[in-house]
């Protein structure tokens, strides 16, 4: 794994762990639990996933991208963050 993929990661993790699960520890959030089944985001807290990811990694998230298997865990989402990067290179 990449310092940059494992960056992405822990900014991901980080995000998840302040805004949804209000903790700082990160043994609550394993790199492949599922968000939704596991309660941590609901249907508005894609939406915010979404704009976070938005901003914070300068790409742009397509309706038709919004699955559970780009955002549905830390590592599908920095795998999908990777993948945006990699084919639109700003």
């Amino acid at each position: 794994m990449s310092v940059q993929t494992t960056s992405v990661e822990a900014t991901i993790r980080r995000y998840i762990l302040e805004s949804f699960l209000f903790t700082d520890d990160e043994s609550q959030l394993p790199d492949d639990a599922s968000f939704l089944e596991e309660g941590i985001v609901d249907s508005t807290g894609v939406l915010e996933l979404v704009m976070f990811i938005e901003e914070t990694f300068d790409i742009s998230v397509e309706d038709e991208e919004i699955l559970p298997e780009n955002f549905d865990s830390v590592t599908q989402l920095a795998r999908y963050v990777h993948r945006k990067k990699e084919s639109d290179p700003t």
